[in-house]
């Protein structure tokens, strides 16, 4: 079981956005796409959950055409969370989490759905801000919110565009737990836009490296994580370190002065 994404092409125009992209999403990880920014991430995110449509190139979802799947079931086996999330209707916690079953309810909330529900909020902590507005949360709080409402969508996948986007460091931190939490302990696959280096060098178990459309990486953090390959991949030079068993890129003293 996996997300297959064979020889994926996209253009605007003239511009090639992705360039004959071709990987496998093994079921059960945390999966990191990292790049600079325009190289084709979340255009392949997009793509890969079917809010964008390849020039061409295929995409299977458990060994079937994505293409061929309505979007009712795709929604009940891949969940998307975008970069931006506004919400313009004044919702509360529990109400957000509860578009997470609308491709089971349409709407009518039955017994377990509402069961699913009160798990999901259960699960990240946010009982004490459940009749709260959305647009009275921190930043943090908010996250947890949308990540509750994929989790009660109940998919085998989760992609996730930039989840730490405007988050500090100890919520960033608390975001990246809870998806690993959701890895280990709910079996999902987590599939990631991230920035962040290090947070994808210790949590992810592949990451994958696109440049200017193209997939120039793919391996695990203990490959990636050396100057040269992250030199090739973000054009310049970024010192490794080991510190406490783990590798990091020191890129913010790169060339310092």
């Amino acid at each position: 079981m996996a997300i297959t994404i064979n020889n994926i092409c996209k253009k605007y125009g003239n511009q090639t956005i992705i360039d004959n992209v071709s990987l496998t999403i093994e079921k059960g990880k945390i999966i990191s796409f990292i790049g600079a920014n325009g190289a084709g991430k979340s255009t392949l995110l997009n793509i890969m959950s079917r809010l964008l449509k390849a020039d061409s190139g295929e995409i299977l979802l458990d060994n079937t055409p994505l293409n061929l799947l309505k979007s009712e079931e795709i929604a009940k086996k891949l969940s998307i969370l975008k970069q931006s999330n506004y919400v313009g209707l004044k919702l509360t916690v529990a109400d957000l989490v509860a578009f997470g079953r609308f491709p089971y309810s349409q709407g009518n909330l039955k017994k377990e759905d509402k069961k699913i529900i009160d798990e999901a909020i259960d699960y990240l902590d946010l009982n004490d801000l459940r009749k709260h507005y959305i647009d009275e949360l921190s930043g943090g709080q908010k996250q947890r919110a949308f990540i509750a409402m994929i989790l009660a969508q109940d998919t085998d996948y989760v992609l996730l565009d930039e989840p730490l986007n405007n988050l500090d460091m100890k919520h960033s931190l608390q975001i990246m737990q809870i998806l690993h939490k959701l890895c280990i302990e709910k079996g999902k696959t987590i599939v990631l836009v991230i920035h962040d280096i290090n947070f994808a060098s210790i949590y992810s178990d592949e990451i994958f490296a696109l440049k200017q459309g193209r997939l120039i990486f793919s391996g695990s953090p203990k490959e990636l994580m050396n100057s040269q390959t992250l030199t090739q991949i973000f054009d310049f030079h970024i010192p490794v370190y080991d510190i406490e068993q783990h590798k990091l890129g020191l890129y913010f003293i790169a060339n310092k002065q």
